[in-house]
């Protein structure tokens, strides 16, 4: 078994894809908090968030959305498809701890 860098099967590629619009959602959505809500505060909510800085919400909740899938894709192509590639592990990794953050913000929020 050889463990390389580049992915070699397209779903490895695909989580590796989202895990790249991932970060460049999380991004999009810090230039939204500081350059354009900075003075509107948060809703409360994830409903009333979305009505009141919907770009910001809307950005961030994609991102998740891309973190998440990028875990699952990676997931079924190490285990499917036998995928060994570094990069495609970070993937998987980045949206396992998302997911590990967004669970603890259900179950502990602030």
């Amino acid at each position: 078994m050889r463990i390389g860098i580049l992915p070699k099967t397209k779903l490895g590629w695909c989580s590796l894809g989202l895990a790249a619009a991932m970060l460049v959602f999380f991004l999009i959505g810090m230039s939204f908090t500081d350059l354009v809500y900075k003075s509107v505060p948060a809703g409360g909510t994830i409903l009333k968030d979305i009505t009141v800085r919907p770009a910001l919400a809307l950005t961030m909740l994609t991102g998740m959305a891309s973190g998440i899938s990028a875990f699952i894709i990676g997931l079924i192509a190490i285990i499917k498809q036998k995928e060994r590639a570094l990069l495609v592990y970070g993937a998987t990794l980045t949206g396992a701890l998302l997911i590990i953050f967004i669970v603890g913000e259900i179950i502990f929020p602030h």
